[in-house]
């Protein structure tokens, strides 16, 4: 896997909008944000169009994405929003051309489609982490700070509310996924997400747990579990029913506990608040005495 570069004060980002279109008033205040950080900022068309649900043509925003991985005075590239789109742009994406040219890359939801393709097609390690449309709303001090990540080695511990095995478990392995619904949508495809040997992280936001049911299932279907070193379900914000329902636990326990491998529950990353961010391609600890995920984010 490739590392990017680290970021220097003075270096110039850029901001894109591969998937919804974002908020502009928030854009922008997440850019002056940035600038406060030492940072120049380069705000791609994307961000401005809009077509219907997509933040304008696919022609468009998959231009911004090229532009971005081309353009050597940018170093850092950093997603808008999400809400949907990525997934319509991984036939025309340049692997190579990302390849050669490896710098950071940010965003997490709908932009899990994008981190799957990098990681598999360009061995480019990116980061998971909040959209510039929440910077710019405003987020909670922890989930800012790991911001610091990028320009400087930074080691992240993250405790979990449950951990299922054995509680003497500790597995070291690459960390690969994002969010449940755009992982399930990569199966049977070219870009189907590869969790063999790998620690598969899940997040997600306003399914009914019967809805989790069907897309673990289909990932369970997929062999995805069997393959797997283990599993980090870190949130499911809003994911709950007024009708009698199983618990995301229970349901997970249904799925991964008969795998015997590790399952982590309820972490701070995603649709919630803090929403820490964190590299992925990279390897990762699961400790079941601890119940801890810890990442050393060795950017350099």
């Amino acid at each position: 896997m490739q590392y990017p570069e680290p970021l220097q004060y003075g270096d110039t980002v850029m901001i894109i909008a591969p998937a919804g279109p974002p908020s502009i008033e928030h854009i922008l205040q997440a850019k002056q944000k940035f600038e406060e950080m030492g940072l120049f900022v380069i705000i791609g068309r994307s961000v401005q169009e809009k077509r219907g649900y997509l933040a304008g043509d696919d022609t468009v925003r998959l231009h911004d994405l090229h532009e971005a991985f081309t353009n050597p005075y940018v170093k850092g590239i950093f997603c808008a929003r999400g809400g949907y789109g990525t997934g319509r742009l991984l036939p025309s994406i340049n692997y190579e051309l990302i390849r050669d040219n490896p710098k950071i890359f940010w965003g997490y939801s709908d932009i899990t489609a994008l981190h799957i393709a990098f990681g598999q097609f360009a061995r480019l390690v990116t980061f998971h982490g909040p959209m510039m449309e929440e910077v710019g709303k405003g987020l909670d001090t922890l989930s800012f700070s790991s911001f610091k990540q990028l320009f400087h080695p930074y080691s992240i511990i993250l405790k979990a509310a449950a951990f299922f095995h054995s509680v003497n478990c500790c597995i070291t392995a690459p960390l690969v996924g994002g969010n449940l619904a755009v992982i399930t949508s990569t199966l049977g495809t070219p870009y189907e997400i590869d969790t063999k040997d790998k620690l598969l992280l899940l997040e997600e936001i306003g399914e009914e747990p019967y809805r989790v049911d069907r897309m673990l299932n289909q990932l369970r279907l997929g062999k995805k579990f069997e393959q797997c070193a283990g599993v980090i379900f870190t949130s499911c914000h809003n994911c709950t029913s007024s009708k009698s329902s199983l618990s995301i636990s229970e349901i997970l326990y249904d799925y991964i506990v008969s795998y015997n491998i590790p399952l982590l529950y309820d972490l701070p990353i995603g649709h919630i608040q803090p929403n820490i961010g964190f590299p992925l391609g990279v390897p990762a600890t699961i400790n079941g005495r601890q119940k801890t995920l810890s990442i050393y984010s060795g950017i350099h």
